[in-house]
């Protein structure tokens, strides 16, 4: 089974780590019967990484570099990167000398199991505990609400086998969530524990709002593995659920009425329909589930008219008879 790897990495300001990086990376592929590649993408960079690069491209035919006009994030480099590589695994990492390359082998012996991604697991967290806390709830949580049980989703050093970018596209801020989405598509993820080094060099590029971003991007994942062939199921059950307590508390606001119209409840002591609250809410639950109801159907018409240019399966073998 072939080893020839590329590995893909993003960068942004970086340029005190770059040739460090590249060097740990040379001494340990040299030690693997293969060919491999290394790929830096400049996502907008504004101190001197890009000439680093140029020079390492220069120095190594090993080394290929590509500059963006301006920051795009992440997932738009690692795809611009992806799209670039010519070898049948892929490796992801950070440039900031954290992932540790030494620990390549140590993928490639998964992927030579049978997996076809394998996840890092930063088991020994080198990290404040702003970033380290936050990190283990989220991580909990995904792993929760996807079913994928991983220790670090978060980890950028992953290996991928090539046809899982073939079925996934990256877009926003999903490349964290790719072992959940291959998970989905069928494909085999193993997770192991790598070594994680404390940062030398540079600034964490990473804050609070990532948090924020990064639960709304679950929310995504999760539409996305779940419902993403039956949208109606989703929104429908939401919109249903808004639309039939609308229902309730109107149907019980008639009652109110009637029975107050009749004197059967003494209209000084019980206030006009008008001043109830529920009515309000009762009337908002209503349209907002009629609009959801509404919203699912759209989703399942839109759904329909694509099925006929992308695939709602993966295909992992082939056979073909004799001739």
């Amino acid at each position: 089974m072939s080893q020839d790897f590329s590995v893909v990495i993003p960068v942004l300001n970086e340029q005190e780590s770059l040739r460090q990086l590249f060097s740990e990376i040379q001494e340990t592929a040299s030690e693997i019967d293969c060919q491999w590649e290394v790929i830096f993408i400049d996502d907008g960079s504004t101190d001197d990484s890009w000439n680093v690069i140029q020079e390492l491209s220069q120095e190594q035919e090993t080394v290929h570099g590509l500059q963006f006009r301006r920051n795009f994030g992440k997932a738009s480099a690692l795809s611009a990167g992806i799209a670039q590589s010519q070898y049948p695994l892929i490796f992801t990492m950070d440039a900031d000398l954290q992932d540790n390359p030494k620990e390549l082998p140590t993928f490639l012996q998964q992927i030579d199991a049978g997996f076809d991604i394998v996840s890092g697991w930063k088991e020994v967290r080198n990290d404040p505990l702003g970033k380290t806390l936050p990190s283990k709830v989220f991580n909990r949580l995904v792993s929760w609400l996807t079913g994928l049980k991983l220790h670090d989703h978060n980890c950028g050093f992953k290996c991928y086998r090539r046809e899982v970018f073939s079925e996934i596209k990256l877009y926003g801020e999903l490349h964290r969530f790719i072992p959940v989405l291959g998970a989905d598509r069928g494909f085999k993820v193993s997770e192991v524990s790598v070594d994680h080094r404390s940062r030398k060099h540079g600034v964490s590029k990473y804050g609070w709002r990532r948090i924020y971003r990064g639960l709304l991007d679950l929310l995504t994942v999760i539409v996305l593995t779940n419902y993403r062939q039956r949208p109606q199921h989703f929104m429908g059950a939401l919109g249903g659920c808004s639309f039939l307590t609308g229902t309730l508390g109107l149907g019980i606001m008639a009652c109110y009425w009637i029975l107050r119209q009749f004197s059967v409840l003494d209209p000084q002591v019980w206030e006009p329909l008008h001043q109830r609250p529920i009515v309000l809410y009762s009337l908002g639950a209503l349209l907002l589930g009629a609009q959801l109801l509404a919203v699912g159907i759209l989703a399942e018409l839109i759904t329909a008219q694509s099925a006929g240019t992308s695939a709602t399966y993966s295909i992992r073998q082939r056979t073909s008879p004799k001739s």
